[in-house]
Protein backbone atom coordinates (compact mmCIF):
# COMPACT_ATOMS: atom_id res chain seq x y z
CA UNK A 1 0.00 0.00 0.00
CA UNK A 2 1.49 3.33 -1.07
CA UNK A 3 -0.53 5.57 1.26
CA UNK A 4 0.70 5.92 4.82
CA UNK A 5 -0.46 7.57 8.06
CA UNK A 6 -0.32 11.42 8.13
CA UNK A 7 -0.38 11.71 4.30
CA UNK A 8 -2.59 14.42 2.77
CA UNK A 9 -5.10 12.85 0.39
CA UNK A 10 -8.08 13.84 -1.75
CA UNK A 11 -11.16 11.67 -2.28
CA UNK A 12 -11.66 10.97 -6.00
CA UNK A 13 -14.96 9.05 -5.90
CA UNK A 14 -17.95 8.39 -3.68
CA UNK A 15 -20.16 10.61 -1.51
CA UNK A 16 -17.22 12.62 -0.20
CA UNK A 17 -15.71 13.31 -3.65
CA UNK A 18 -13.43 16.36 -3.70
CA UNK A 19 -12.83 16.51 0.06
CA UNK A 20 -9.27 16.55 1.35
CA UNK A 21 -7.89 15.42 4.67
CA UNK A 22 -5.11 13.73 6.58
CA UNK A 23 -4.91 9.95 6.85
CA UNK A 24 -5.59 9.00 10.49
CA UNK A 25 -5.32 5.20 10.27
CA UNK A 26 -4.37 2.62 7.64
CA UNK A 27 -5.71 -0.94 7.35
CA UNK A 28 -3.38 -2.69 4.84
CA UNK A 29 -5.08 -6.09 5.13
CA UNK A 30 -8.52 -4.62 4.37
CA UNK A 31 -7.06 -2.15 1.82
CA UNK A 32 -8.83 0.76 3.58
CA UNK A 33 -7.90 4.06 5.21
CA UNK A 34 -9.60 6.46 7.62
CA UNK A 35 -9.38 10.09 6.48
CA UNK A 36 -10.04 13.06 8.77
CA UNK A 37 -13.48 14.60 8.10
CA UNK A 38 -14.38 12.19 5.29
CA UNK A 39 -17.06 9.44 5.16
CA UNK A 40 -18.70 10.50 8.43
CA UNK A 41 -21.20 8.11 10.02
CA UNK A 42 -23.58 8.71 12.93
CA UNK A 43 -23.36 6.32 15.85
CA UNK A 44 -25.94 6.11 18.63
CA UNK A 45 -24.22 5.50 21.97
CA UNK A 46 -25.41 4.64 25.44
CA UNK A 47 -24.18 6.75 28.34
CA UNK A 48 -20.78 5.59 29.58
CA UNK A 49 -17.88 6.96 31.60
CA UNK A 50 -16.28 8.63 28.59
CA UNK A 51 -19.57 10.17 27.42
CA UNK A 52 -21.97 10.42 30.40
CA UNK A 53 -24.73 12.05 28.34
CA UNK A 54 -24.77 9.46 25.55
CA UNK A 55 -26.42 10.43 22.27
CA UNK A 56 -25.42 10.59 18.63
CA UNK A 57 -21.72 10.80 17.75
CA UNK A 58 -20.27 11.41 14.28
CA UNK A 59 -17.12 9.48 13.47
CA UNK A 60 -15.07 8.68 10.38
CA UNK A 61 -15.59 5.31 8.70
CA UNK A 62 -12.97 3.52 6.59
CA UNK A 63 -12.84 4.28 2.86
CA UNK A 64 -11.26 2.09 0.19
CA UNK A 65 -7.73 3.13 -0.72
CA UNK A 66 -8.62 3.07 -4.43
CA UNK A 67 -10.98 6.01 -3.82
CA UNK A 68 -8.25 8.36 -2.56
CA UNK A 69 -5.19 9.95 -4.19
CA UNK A 70 -2.15 11.45 -2.54
CA UNK A 71 -1.72 15.23 -2.78
CA UNK A 72 1.56 16.45 -4.27
CA UNK A 73 3.51 18.39 -1.59
CA UNK A 74 4.75 20.96 -4.14
CA UNK A 75 1.66 21.69 -6.30
CA UNK A 76 -1.06 20.47 -3.89
CA UNK A 77 -2.75 18.50 -6.71
CA UNK A 78 -3.62 14.78 -6.87
CA UNK A 79 -0.72 12.64 -8.02
CA UNK A 80 0.29 9.05 -8.60
CA UNK A 81 3.08 7.66 -6.46
CA UNK A 82 6.31 6.10 -7.66
CA UNK A 83 9.33 4.76 -5.86
CA UNK A 84 13.02 5.45 -6.31
CA UNK A 85 16.08 3.85 -4.77
CA UNK A 86 18.48 6.35 -3.20
CA UNK A 87 21.87 5.63 -1.65
CA UNK A 88 22.15 7.09 1.86
CA UNK A 89 25.27 9.31 2.15
CA UNK A 90 25.98 8.63 5.84
CA UNK A 91 25.63 4.84 5.93
CA UNK A 92 26.04 4.01 2.23
CA UNK A 93 22.91 1.83 2.29
CA UNK A 94 20.22 1.72 -0.37
CA UNK A 95 16.90 3.23 0.63
CA UNK A 96 13.55 3.22 -1.21
CA UNK A 97 11.63 6.53 -1.14
CA UNK A 98 8.24 7.59 -2.50
CA UNK A 99 8.20 10.23 -5.22
CA UNK A 100 5.41 12.23 -6.85
CA UNK A 101 4.84 11.42 -10.54
CA UNK A 102 3.66 15.01 -11.23
CA UNK A 103 6.57 17.04 -9.84
CA UNK A 104 9.19 14.39 -9.09
CA UNK A 105 9.29 15.70 -5.50
CA UNK A 106 10.17 13.30 -2.70
CA UNK A 107 7.30 12.49 -0.33
CA UNK A 108 8.25 12.39 3.35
Amino acid sequence: MKIKKNDSVIVISGNSKGKTGKVLKVFPVLNKVIVEGVNLRKRHTKPNQKNPQGGIIEKEAPINVSNVMLLDPKTNEPTKIGSKIIIDDKKGKKKSVRISKVSGEMIA
